[in-house]
């Protein structure tokens, strides 16, 4: 169910980003307000290069505006220093990104872990070992990154994204390098842990049908976000899903999202 009635724990105010290559300025958002309400879930559909992975950056205080604002909770995060947007990362966002980002040197439980030891919390690898026994990997606790293999890598990104609980989970391709069977596994993953934490979801995809369990769709073409119209898909077992979910419908060209 949606929960648009909450106050938004993301708000776009005229957000504007864009590059310079050689004597050409490249737009990759203009003029963006958007609201996303707490516990929402939001995806972020477009072609590849649109600018959906800078939004994310954006969103995560990683990348900096050329305009507008980014208020998480009510935050600016233009106000923040380093330290600070680090610390509010660690507190209260998870990132899965499309590449797994893992330690080397660390065990697949040390690095979902590492989060939880550097905020202090209590049985940081308790916590990471349910996590990674909710993946699937509970064989592979001690296992390093060059053991596994590349979807088993990225489910331990995924699982440390999700293990602190975090208040804004951002998702660039989450289930990109997985297999069929185990990408369905962790799409209904992420959804009930979002429902369990009551985080917020911001998801790109290029999958219609994941995009579809999402409570929004956002297209984002020509610097722009368009609401699009779906309808919203539940999880099904595979087998009661012949024909696949419901696919999200893209906007026609020009209908922006009202600001």
């Amino acid at each position: 169910m949606s929960v648009s009635t909450s106050p938004p724990l993301i708000q776009l105010q005229q957000l504007g980003l864009h590059y310079t290559l050689g004597s050409s300025r490249i737009d990759v958002l203009r003029d963006v307000t958007v609201n996303v309400a707490a516990g929402q879930s939001v995806a972020v559909a477009g072609p590849s290069g649109s600018g959906k992975t800078s939004l994310l950056l954006l969103l995560a205080g990683l990348e900096r505006p050329a305009a507008g604002r980014v208020l998480l909770e009510g935050t600016d995060l233009a106000g923040l220093g380093r330290d600070a947007l680090a610390d509010l990362r660690r507190d209260r966002v998870g990132i899965i990104f499309q590449s797994f980002h893992l330690l080397p040197s660390l065990t697949a439980l040390d690095n979902v872990a590492l989060p939880l030891q550097i905020a202090g919390r209590p049985q940081a690898f308790e916590a990471a070992r349910q996590m990674l026994q909710r993946v699937g990997l509970g064989e592979r606790l001690h296992h390093h990154p060059s053991q596994m293999s590349g979807g088993e890598q990225q489910r331990v990104a995924i699982a440390r994204a999700l293990v602190h609980r975090p208040r804004l989970l951002l998702a660039d391709e989450p289930t990109g390098n997985l297999d069929d069977t185990t990408g369905a596994l962790v799409r209904d993953l992420l959804f009930e842990l979002q429902r369990e934490s009551g985080a917020t979801l911001v998801l790109v995809t290029h999958d219609l049908a994941f995009a579809a369990r999402c409570d929004r769709v956002l297209y984002l073409r020509e610097a722009q976000l368009h609401e699009g119209l779906h309808e919203r898909a539940p999880a099904r077992p595979a087998e009661d899903r012949p024909h696949g979910p419901a696919q999200p419908h893209p906007p026609q060209a020009g209908h922006a999202l009202p600001v």
